[in-house]
């Protein structure tokens, strides 16, 4: 039983981070949101319906939040001499959708 209640909360606690992005948009400006995932490190695809300046327009979804990264070899001290991978990120990329039909 106490396995299942663990499953369960670990459900929900993954769930709850994945619409933690959406959840934080709508209180801010559709500026606000864009900088602060760019501050974040990410690279931000903006959508868009209308031709209201971005200062007029409304987030209606944070989606796609991809990283890529790729092995490099470590140098530095502890390795022993041995070729030693890690992996790196080296970007990440997120959609924004805009309602600027007001």
């Amino acid at each position: 039983m106490r396995t299942k209640l663990t499953i369960a909360a670990a459900a929900i606690g993954v769930c709850g981070a994945a619409l933690a992005p959406a959840v934080l948009a709508s209180a801010e400006s559709a500026q606000e949101t864009i900088s602060r995932l760019q501050s974040e490190g990410y690279t931000v695809t903006i959508d868009r319906i209308g031709t209201a300046p971005v200062s007029e327009c409304q987030v209606t979804s944070v989606r796609n939040p991809q990283s890529v990264s790729q092995l490099v070899p470590f140098v530095g001290p502890g390795n022993g001499g041995d070729r030693v991978l890690v992996q790196q990120q080296t970007s990440q990329s997120i959609s924004v959708s805009l309602d600027c039909s007001r």
